[in-house]
């Protein structure tokens, strides 16, 4: 019998008939049960990562603290800031009836069945502090608040020492405010997003592993393991269930739906009909508008579908080169207005100069410009270019710019600022050059990162290790695809290095000089 069925028959029950329903349940009653419908379509999921959410008023801070109480040994439950953890820690303390076996300072609950943590990890590099921890249940509430490496970084250490012991992980989340949120839309692509070319159904499980070698998620045909690039993968599943408050008898009595419905819009549409698509809004300050290169990925695909395509003229690769670790050299070839896909590789395969150079050989053609950071990891790679005679445009970002922008003529701080400028000005939809972009989610959130400031001397871009704390990843591929946007020849007052010469381009009529 579901809820409102009980609810009908205990109508008719007088008062010691009640009282004696009372006792009969309390008698073995869990300490928590979800509700039915897509509580407990979360809490029974064979899925090893479950989302969950969407609208307000669906359950998700009791979906965490139940998951946790029933069924788990060892849980913890992040928030993004600690502060945010206090309402956790009062359902909690309804759930159990006391705090007696609470220790606020550690925020720890030691129950007989099983230990509870809440973690705050508000800042890139805090999850470190957790590096290695076991636990059976992962619960990161509010998702949409945390980076993506952070999420991906502490799933590292799901698992138990119990063999029989169940480990998953829960995202509890309502629709991204922000553009560092949007990140879920395309983790959970297959349930969120409308125009997926293969949709899944509420519940319904896909399977995902890690490629080996470029990190990125790709779907698998189901949970048996296989072989790629010489590594046996195991994959993981996953699958997201919507809940709103009409799923939630308590709230829906509390009156909530209506102040769900007074919210001023988009925000109504994301908390009362947990809508993904309204209202992400974009930093007043941020360079590049989200819209702006959404527009680009959909030229891109009406481009690229055509039954007449075929790639222009290669003008251009932009190359930001790996700086060791974790990072990937990329490769941004641009043919006009079109830049096909990105191509990556591991720092491993490209560990020097000569390795670099191999690979751009190999997708050049045309007699393309390379356009490549010249300062540090890229020095090498741009001396072995021009020592081969290839067209190649070394980039200081840091130098001082000469120009200034099309509209309202303001000066640039540096050539940094001026490149991520040039790239804002090509995507404008009513003024620009009608780029078309690959549908890449990570170059996406990169070049809607930066924000920019007017300073004294001229629009600043802002540092880029606040952009990495913020994204919690180094923009390599915007930065790629910045430099392969440079027309070498249009390009007016770009300081560069060519052929060891310091020159400044003035227009058409300028060639590098290469040494004989």
């Amino acid at each position: 019998m579901d809820l409102n069925a009980i609810r009908e028959v205990v109508e008719y029950l007088s008062p010691e008939e009640k009282q004696e329903l009372d006792k009969l349940i309390l008698e073995d009653a869990p300490i928590w049960v979800p509700l039915q419908g897509p509580q407990t379509m979360a809490f029974d999921s064979d899925a090893d990562i479950v989302g969950y959410g969407g609208a307000a008023g669906g359950g998700k801070t009791d979906l965490a603290c139940g998951m946790s109480l029933t069924g788990h040994q060892r849980s913890i439950i992040f928030r993004r800031e600690a502060t945010q953890l206090e309402g956790i820690e009062e359902r909690f303390k309804e759930i159990i009836g006391n705090d007696d076996k609470y220790n606020s300072s550690k925020r720890v609950w030691r129950l007989p069945e099983c230990y509870i943590k809440l973690g705050g990890v508000k800042d890139l590099g805090s999850e470190k502090r957790f590096q290695g921890q076991p636990y059976d249940l992962r619960v990161f509430d509010e998702v949409t608040e945390f980076l993506e490496s952070q999420v991906r970084f502490l799933m590292g250490w799901l698992r138990s020492s119990d063999p029989d012991q169940r480990c998953r992980v829960l995202m509890t989340f309502n629709p991204p405010t922000t553009a560092e949120g949007r990140w879920v839309l395309d983790y959970f692509g297959p349930w969120l997003d409308k125009k997926h070319h293969n949709p899944a159904k509420p519940g319904e499980l896909r399977w995902y592993t890690a490629h080996p070698k470029t990190g990125n998620d790709m779907e698998c045909d189901g949970p048996d393991e296989f072989e790629i690039e010489g590594e046996l993968v195991k994959p993981m599943s996953r699958t997201f269930i919507p809940a709103k408050i009409e799923d939630n008898p308590y709230y829906m009595d509390s009156g909530y739906k209506a102040i769900l419905q007074a919210l001023p819009e988009p925000l109504r549409s994301q908390m009362l009909k947990g809508d993904f698509l309204a209202g992400v809004t974009d930093d007043p300050f941020q360079i590049i508008p989200t819209k702006w290169v959404e527009l680009a990925i959909v030229r891109w695909h009406t481009v690229q579908q055509k039954a007449d395509f075929k790639l222009a003229e290669m003008d251009s690769i932009g190359v930001d080169v790996a700086r060791g670790g974790q990072d990937k050299t990329i490769l941004a070839p641009r043919h006009k207005k079109f830049f096909a896909a990105l191509i990556e590789k591991e720092g491993s395969e490209t560990p020097n100069g000569p390795k670099v150079v191999s690979e751009i050989m190999l997708i050049r053609r045309d007699q393309a410009v390379v356009h490549i950071d010249m300062i540090g990891w890229g020095a090498s790679p741009y001396d072995f270019l021009v020592a081969d005679r290839i067209q190649t445009i070394g980039i200081n970002a840091a130098v001082s710019s000469f120009a200034a922008s099309v509209q309202g003529d303001l000066p640039f701080f540096n050539l940094r600022a001026e490149l991520w400028w040039r790239m804002r000005e090509a995507l404008d939809p009513v003024t620009g050059d009608d780029l078309c972009l690959p549908p890449d989610p990570e170059l996406l959130s990169e070049l809607c990162a930066p924000k920019w400031e007017h300073r004294k001397g001229g629009i600043k871009v802002e540092e880029k290790k606040e952009v990495i704390k913020r994204l919690g990843r180094s923009t390599d591929k915007a930065d790629a695809v910045i430099m392969g946007n440079v027309d070498t020849m249009k390009t007016k007052n770009l300081e560069l290095l060519a052929g060891g010469d310091k020159q400044i381009c003035n227009g058409t009529d300028w060639q590098p000089e290469y040494p004989e």
